[in-house]
């Protein structure tokens, strides 16, 4: 194995436990903030797989793994607003004729 593919993978393991440690300790309260974060980081992911994807020189694997991840980085996003949008309606103050069901 590659030494760059060794590190990177040491990298990817710590950085996995680490965020799940973090993520799991985190205040219910704060939960809204953290997935907003995680959408604008998820945009940054679906960026960095369009230029990888796109380059003139990618290999087929490249693009269809880049094709890959930009779907699943677009998924990921657009639930994760879907989701926090529908959070952040159950904080409103209700209206006093507006029925308690939607």
């Amino acid at each position: 194995m590659n030494h760059s593919y060794e590190f990177g993978l040491y990298v990817f393991m710590l950085a996995a436990f680490l965020g799940w440690e973090l993520v799991k300790r985190v205040s219910p309260l704060l939960h809204t903030p953290l997935m907003s974060l995680s959408n604008a980081i998820s945009a940054i992911a679906v960026v960095g797989a369009i230029a990888l994807a796109g380059e003139k020189d990618a290999t087929t694997l490249t693009r269809v793994l880049g094709f890959v991840a930009v779907i699943a980085a677009t998924i990921n996003v657009v639930s994760g607003y879907l989701i926090t949008d529908r959070m952040l309606k159950m904080f409103r103050k209700r209206e006093p004729g507006e029925s308690e069901h939607k």
